[in-house]
């Protein structure tokens, strides 16, 4: 009786212990990128995705923008009740996804900013988003080059060298956030600045936080040499809202980085 016991819970520890492993068929199986294949960047980007760790988030975010580039409306099934336009062949072919670029300051701050530059530069990017910052961070910078500093030095400090930490005229004219991105672009007349760009190739820039930083600040003493000035936050927000709802019933797809405690890309591609 009492081997029949032990024989009994030696199989149930045998049982807990050497658990058959279910099949995993299917599944992602990590697995890096082998290096004695030579570079090819296509395969390396695309070998993130098994990587592991934030590999594999960036590995995701390359596939979903990946598909946004590549989208057509000729993907799409032709409905029933569109437009005579909307059948033509070759203008499917030439409908893309409408792609919103969202970022934060400390991007522009960085040497990010080049990368935001470039695809506003290539119509890449169909709509950007940003903060006070993102702005005024790109204007700064063509005025005067960024250097990398040490967190811990006091604002006193840096302000007895000379340094900084990042952190309407006319009657009845109203002026939208965009507006003045645009006039802020064409003024810089700086290559090496987004807005630029974006103001030559006609490439919305939204702030809805026009204030919210050292723009603000000049917005402020200007009011009290030039009052008058309104800028209609309002007008943007439907601007922007617009982008999307009259992008349907194409793809609409976002990209959005940064993030002072934690850094992230964020990606979408919504129907």
């Amino acid at each position: 009786m009492g081997d029949a016991v032990e024989e009994l819970l030696m199989e149930s520890e045998r049982n807990a212990v050497f658990k058959k492993s279910e099949t995993l068929e299917g599944s992602v199986k990590f697995e890096g990128y082998d290096f004695n294949r030579g570079v090819d960047y296509a395969e390396l980007l695309k070998s993130m995705v098994s990587t592991g760790f934030q590999a594999s988030n960036l590995g995701d975010a390359i596939e979903v923008v990946n598909q946004m580039l590549e989208w057509r409306l000729s993907d799409e099934v032709i409905a029933e009740n569109c437009s005579e336009e909307d059948r033509d062949p070759v203008y499917r072919k030439s409908v893309k996804c409408k792609i919103f670029l969202g970022f934060t300051s400390n991007l522009i701050s960085s040497g990010v900013r080049d990368t935001v530059r470039y695809l506003v530069e290539h119509h890449m990017v169909d709509v950007v988003v940003t903060t006070a910052g993102g702005i005024e961070e790109d204007l700064i910078k063509c005025l005067a080059p960024t250097y990398k500093g040490d967190f811990s030095h006091p604002g006193a400090y840096l302000r007895s060298k000379g340094l900084n930490c990042i952190e309407q005229s006319r009657e009845n004219l109203l002026w939208k956030p965009s507006k003045v991105m645009a006039c802020l672009g064409k003024e810089i007349n700086d290559q090496s600045s987004y807005l630029y760009w974006a103001y030559k190739n006609r490439v919305p820039v939204f702030c809805p936080g026009l204030t919210d930083g050292s723009l603000g600040d000049m917005l402020y003493f200007h009011s009290f040499r030039n009052s008058g000035l309104v800028i209609d936050v309002v007008q943007d927000i439907r601007a922007m809202n617009g982008e999307a709802v009259h992008a349907s019933p194409r793809k609409t797809g976002m990209i959005i980085l940064g993030g002072m405690d934690c850094p992230s890309i964020t990606y979408a591609m919504p129907i």
